[in-house]
This record gives structure tokens, C-alpha cells and sequence, in this order.
């Protein structure tokens, strides 16, 4: 009879009971607990993936300040928006997304991204430095399973002088090298790490140096008609937006007085370079620090005035107008900028007379530089960018301009909802055209309206933000950081020495970290040198070498 307990049943028996007890032991995994979970978030969050995850999630969450008006721009815009969209516009209100850069979800965003980068930099760049100062290590048992391998050769030297050849030889290369008893063990492309760590410090300093910018600096916007001065002063910008820990009593001291602008427009060409501007100039006279000077401002070239960079934006006509009311008085006189609607500065504005009495006064006016007909559709056009043959066409209203009841009205519009629109005798809407120098009375003894010429006027930006200098040189850091990561070769190279009948034999072979297909090529270069400095034929090594490669380790990219 056979045993029962045989081989063959035991083999069976203990191999059913090993595999559940297996499975119990797998399913039973330990409880993490509170603290343990803690350390797995911790973790997760100090990862490459995760940083790099929540760098996309930064940008993403920065679309919506781009899509929708801000509060911190423009308070105004704002109100209208929500305004217009009812109980959607209150909960995007709720969502912060009119206060995205100042809201809880996107400061959520970035202190993570801070913390990931910090915890992922520190500890790599403790395991690094420790790298750095430990030796190359030792070389592995048997050489010829490393994927680059130069087997061995016989030369005509003791031991001691093949060594001191190979880490000459290695130490030529750039490798750092450690001699031991029967090989030399050498490395180098620590700079692929280094690069490494640099990327990521800089991507740190960047995110860092942004966000104090962000609080530590201020942008507005100026227009400045000819012959009027922008006095540096927070009361004197049309717009102002500064960052949280900005004060404005703190704005330098500079002033800026337009003293004439040249526009220039092609006049030669034919076809769509007909009309196109060719240069924009300002001429301007600065004061900073009790020195006055003459300077230009144009496109692209800034004025650098108590720190900050003045911008030339934009440009147009500002009609000089006189209104005067019904008892004769002037209630209005003095340039009234335009904003052009096309490329032939087709300019459009408003003039506001509060003060006219018996009843306020309102314009709605249209600029042409140069009059001329739409051969298209018959209507008054203009038909070239420069001041040639000026035309001003306006639409009257009086009444109550809606100025004192507390709501914000923009210098570029006109509410007609109280006014009532100025009409001919025959009924039809009043229509006033005027060259410059022309005036025309208004109907019903409400004054009269006069066209006295045109000035040009500049649109500026002013920006101060104290980090960019740091950022971009953060960002340099990490172009540099990154082009190291990327192009350098982490390496390990091994010579090993062995005694031989008439001499020692010398065995090279390489690891690399990562795909490097160079490596072959490099194993066979330190091959060679140290043959050479050996006296030994380097062309029979490399025959041989050649014919030790494993199949599809060829020199790619050599």
C-alpha cells in the first residue's frame, strides 16, 4: 500500500493549506490609523507626480481671472455682470471666481504646490549631497553581465601600474574614481541630478517670487492728453490695482507732462499697407528728484520712472469742445477723449455738461480725422487714420444726466433714460456736424456747441512689480537645471585588474542610469585609452569588444 502520507499528498495537502494561508495574510492587511494615513498623505503630496499635478491645476485655476471680470480691476464690470446673469452671477459670486487670485480654493492650490516642492526638494537634495561625497560603488561580481562590456585583455604589466593607468585614464574622462585592491571603480553625470534639483528649486522660486510681486506691486492705467501731466499720485490714475501688501502713500515722486504726440501713417503704398501706422512718438518731459528731462515714449520702449516701467498703450484724438447753456454761460470747455473703433480711427465719446442750466446737457459724438463717404454703404466714414479733413457729428440731450444718484457711470457712455433727445424743428433727431472752429445754437434755447479743434492724447501703462528681476532669473536657473536633467549621462564604469601568466589582463564594463545609448561607445573609448597608456594595441580590443555585445546593443547615436 501506498503511504498516505506520502510525498505526493503532502505535497498537495501542504500546498492548498500554504496557498490560504497566504490569502489570509494578504487580505489581512494592518489598519494605517490616523497617524498612519497622515503619513501616507504626506507621501502622496511630496511626490514629482503630485507637484507637477498641482502646477496644471494652478494654471487651470488661473483661466477664470481671465474669463471674468475681477473685483480687484474693475468693481464696476462686476456688478454689472452679476447684474446681468441673476442667480448664476450671485453663485459664481459665492465661488470667488470674480475674486479667483484672492480666493480660498486657489490659495488652497498654491500653498500645496509650496509645500510639494519643498518636500520633495529637501530630502533629494540630502540623498544627493550624500551621493556626492560617497565613493563610486565597488564593481559587481562578474563584470560580463553589465549591459556594455570590453572583455578582458592580457598586458605586458604588473597589477599596480594597469590600476594607476585605468584611473588616469578615467579620471581624463571626467569620472570620479576609487582604486581598490583589484579594480578601479569610477562614475560621473552627477550633474543630471544636480540639474535635476535646480529645476525644481527654480520652479519653487518662480511660484515664491510671483506670489511676492503679486503682493508687493502695483500696475494703472493714465490717459494723458497734450499739454496735460500725470503727477504720480494715486488720485491721479483713471485705474489702479495693487497688490494686497502695497501701500499706495508709498507711490514714488516722478511727474510726466505730454508735450506733443506725432503719429505717422503710410501714405505711400497701395493695398492693405495704404493707411497703416509706421511710428508712434510721445514727447514728453519728465521730473524726478528735482532733475527735469526731455525723453521719448514710444511702442516698446518704455520710460523707467521711481521704479516703475510708463508704457505707451494706446492712442487716439481728443475734440476740443465749448458748451454753453441757455443763459450763455460756458459750461463745458476743454478736450474730450474718443476711443477709436477701427483701424481709420473712427473715435467715438461722450460730452457731459452737469452744470447747464435750465437743464443738463449731453453729447454723443462721433470723430472722423478724415470725413469721407463708405462707397459700400453711403454713410460718413473715415477713410485714413491721419488728421485731415476733421469731422464731428453729434447727438443732443438734455435733462438729468443721472450723475447724483449714486451710481457709477463710465466717462465713455450716456444714460438717456431721463433726457430727452434734442430733435430739428420738423421733429427729426438732432444731428450737429462741425469742423473745427464751427459752433451751431441748440434748439429751444438750450445754449449752443462749439468745435474748436483736436488734440492727441496717450494711453499709459504703469506697472512696478519688484520680483520680475528674480523671477526671470529663477526661470533661467531652471532652463539650465532642466537642460542638465535632460542631456547628461549618469554612468558607472568598472576596470577590473587581474594577474595573468605574462602580465595582468584588464576588463572594462559600464552601467548606465537610465536608456543611454552611448554607453557601448563610451566603455570602448575608456577601453581603448586605457590600452593605449598600457602599451597595448587599442584595434584588437575593439574587434574583440565588439564581438561581446549582446544582440541590438549597437552604438545609436554615435
Amino acid at each position: 500500500m501506498s503511504d498516505p502520507h506520502g510525498p505526493e499528498d503532502r505535497r498537495d495537502e501542504y500546498g492548498a493549506v500554504g496557498t490560504l494561508e497566504r490569502s489570509k495574510r494578504e487580505a489581512a492587511q494592518p489598519k494605517l490609523g490616523f497617524f498612519g494615513w497622515i503619513r501616507w498623505a504626506w507621501r502622496q503630496l511630496t511626490t514629482m507626480r503630485v507637484a507637477l499635478f498641482l502646477l496644471l491645476m494652478l494654471a487651470l485655476a488661473a483661466v477664470p481671472a481671465s474669463v471674468f471680470p475681477q473685483r480687484v480691476q474693475d468693481p464696476t464690470a462686476v456688478a454689472d455682470y452679476i447684474d446681468a446673469h441673476g442667480q448664476i452671477g450671485r453663485i459664481m459670486d459665492k465661488l470667488q471666481l470674480f475674486d479667483v487670485n484672492s480666493s480660498v480654493w486657489f490659495s488652497a492650490i498654491y500653498i500645496l504646490l509650496l509645500v510639494s516642492l519643498v518636500g520633495c526638494i529637501l530630502p533629494r537634495t540630502k540623498v544627493h549631497w550624500r551621493a556626492l561625497r560617497a565613493d563610486p560603488p565597488k564593481a559587481p561580481r562578474r563584470l560580463s553581465r553589465m549591459p556594455a562590456h570590453v572583455p578582458a585583455r592580457d598586458v605586458q604589466v604588473d597589477e599596480q601600474t594597469a590600476l594607476s593607468a585605468a584611473a588616469a585614464a578615467l579620471k581624463r574622462r571626467g569620472y570620479r574614481v576609487k582604486t581598490n585592491s583589484d579594480h578601479v571603480a569610477a562614475e560621473r553625470g552627477y550633474l543630471r541630478e544636480t540639474g535635476n534639483l535646480v529645476f525644481h528649486i527654480a520652479v519653487l522660486g518662480v511660484v515664491v517670487t510671483a506670489a511676492i510681486g503679486g503682493m508687493l506691486s502695483y500696475s494703472g492705467q493714465r490717459i494723458l492728453v497734450e499739454g496735460d501731466t500725470f503727477n504720480d499720485s494715486l488720485p491721479a490714475y483713471d485705474s489702479f490695482t495693487k497688490g494686497t501688501y502695497f501701500n499706495p502713500d508709498r507711490l514714488p515722486k516722478y511727474s510726466v507732462k505730454l508735450d506733443k504726440f506725432d503719429a505717422t501713417f503710410d501714405t505711400t503704398s497701395s493695398g492693405n499697407q495704404a493707411g497703416e501706422p509706421r511710428s508712434f512718438v510721445g514727447h514728453v518731459t519728465t521730473r524726478e528728484d528735482g532733475q527735469t528731462k526731455k525723453q521719448l515714449l514710444k511702442v516698446n520702449d518704455p520710460l523707467h520712472l521711481g521704479g516703475a516701467n510708463l508704457y505707451l498703450s494706446g492712442n487716439g484724438y481728443a475734440p476740443v469742445v465749448t458748451v454753453k447753456d441757455g443763459t450763455g454761460h460756458t459750461v463745458y470747455s476743454g478736450p474730450t477723449v474718443f476711443l477709436p473703433q477701427n483701424g481709420n480711427y473712427v473715435s467715438r465719446g461722450v460730452v457731459k455738461a452737469p452744470d447747464a442750466a435750465p437743464k443738463q446737457l449731453g453729447f454723443v459724438g462721433v470723430f472722423f480725422p478724415t470725413a469721407g463717404e463708405d462707397k459700400a454703404t453711403g454713410t460718413a466714414t473715415s477713410i485714413f487714420a491721419g488728421l485731415a479733413n476733421p469731422v464731428l457729428l453729434l447727438s443732443g440731450y438734455s435733462g438729468d444726466l443721472g450723475l447724483d444718484n449714486g451710481t457709477a457711470q463710465s466717462v465713455y457712455s450716456l444714460d438717456p433714460t431721463n433726457m430727452t433727445e434734442m430733435t430739428t424743428a420738423g421733429g427729426k433727431p438732432l444731428t450737429v456736424q462741425l469742423k473745427p472752429g464751427q459752433s451751431k445754437k441748440l434748439p429751444n434755447g438750450l445754449g449752443s456747441v462749439r468745435f474748436d479743434g483736436v488734440k492727441r492724447y496717450v494711453s499709459m501703462d504703469v506697472r512696478a512689480d519688484p520680483s520680475k528681476m528674480y523671477v526671470l532669473v529663477f526661470a533661467l536657473l531652471g532652463m539650465l537645471g532642466l537642460g542638465g536633467s535632460l542631456f547628461v549621462p549618469r554612468r558607472r564604469i568598472w576596470v577590473r585588474v587581474a594577474a595573468a601568466d605574462d602580465g595582468s589582463s584588464v576588463e572594462v564594463a559600464g552601467l548606465a542610469r537610465g536608456e543611454d545609448n552611448r554607453l557601448n561607445g563610451e566603455v570602448d573609448l575608456v577601453a581603448k585609452s586605457v590600452l593605449t597608456r598600457l602599451g597595448h594595441d587599442p584595434a584588437a580590443a575593439e574587434d574583440e569588444s565588439l564581438g561581446d555585445r549582446r544582440p541590438g546593443e549597437g552604438d545609436k547615436g554615435e
